[in-house]
């Protein structure tokens, strides 16, 4: 954890935990938006308008918040647009670093070692943990957001001069659903695996857990009409906010985080669900299964053995 930009302590995974042992995530600090114009978007200040080749994004592909901006990258076509750099999967003492581990690449921007030092580029004196996903400014040298939230949304409009502009993630006709059902995922599956995973009391796993598993349970009944995805026959951001979840259920939080009631792998609809987004063309690009089991098992917390499971396959079974 950086404070006052100093490095001080041991990466560790629990972030913060409340009176009750349970998992409290840091908020994300930079909060700045690309817009079509360079206008201010819904916060932050203005000056950051969507060029081509002007912004780089640092992303892990253990993360499923960074799979997010990933995933909607491939969908809207800004691969030439937007570069990448992709982190080592195991978090080191000084957690994310940049290496020669297949699949991740050195920094090309700055040259930095570790994660926290491009923070640092970006704010000399921050506070705070250096998560991932971060979307660089080359032109003015600095991080304009690290909520994967908001970069997706700044993805799936702010560049369709430069990308595929007839993908819509975020449709106005359902935009009041998705902001619905975004929350309930977040808080009882996306990050409930976490809360059951790093829950430092009883009380506060058999919360986390039981709502993973109702929440499962519920997209397994809404999906079990023989509809393609949670609103019907489009493709949202919700449904990307779901299969990062999904598709690193069985590999990593089944075991790993004791989330172990069930598999995705053993439910029909969302077995099928997972399956069907990960062949969307430039999905399976997007995800990595070597970087998640290398990574969610290097968590010392949780695997001080450091031994990384052989299974299971990348693609689950229909």
């Amino acid at each position: 954890m950086l404070v006052n930009g100093k490095w001080t302590a041991d990466w560790h995974p629990v972030q913060s935990k409340d009176d009750a042992g349970r998992f409290v995530r840091q908020s994300s600090s930079f909060r700045n938006w690309v817009t079509p114009t360079g206008d201010a978007g819904p916060s932050g200040e203005g000056g950051f308008k969507a060029e081509a080749g002007r912004y780089h994004l640092y992303v892990a592909l253990i993360c499923p918040w960074a799979s997010r901006t990933l995933m909607v990258r491939k969908l809207k076509k800004l691969e030439t647009v937007i570069d990448v750099t992709v982190v080592e999967p195991a978090l080191s003492d000084q957690g994310w670093s940049f290496g020669t581990y297949p699949g991740a690449q050195k920094d090309p921007l700055m040259s930095a070692k570790f994660m926290h030092e491009i923070y640092t580029d970006a704010d000399p004196v921050f506070t705070g943990r250096a998560t991932v996903p971060v979307l660089w400014d080359k032109k003015r040298g600095t991080i304009v957001n690290n909520e994967s939230a908001d970069i997706v949304r700044m993805l799936n409009s702010a560049f369709d001069a430069f990308g595929d502009e007839t993908v819509n993630l975020y449709p106005q006709d359902l935009a009041a659903e998705i902001d619905a059902l975004n929350p309930e995922l977040y808080e009882r599956l996306n990050n409930g695996v976490y809360r059951a995973g790093f829950a430092s009391s009883q009380t506060a796993y058999d919360e986390a857990v039981f709502g993973v598993f109702s929440t499962l349970e519920a997209m397994e009944a809404r999906l079990s009409d023989g509809r393609e995805y949670l609103f019907g026959e489009r493709l949202t951001e919700t449904d990307i906010r779901l299969f990062v979840t999904l598709i690193r259920f069985d590999a990593a939080y089944h075991g790993l985080f004791k989330c172990n009631i069930k598999r995705v792998s053993d439910y029909t609809a969302l077995n099928a669900y997972t399956n069907r987004i990960l062949a969307i063309p430039g999905i399976a690009e997007t995800v990595n299964f070597d970087h998640i089991k290398a990574g969610y098992y290097s968590i010392k917390a949780l695997n001080p053995s450091g031994i990384i499971p052989v299974g299971p396959a990348m693609v689950m079974a229909a």
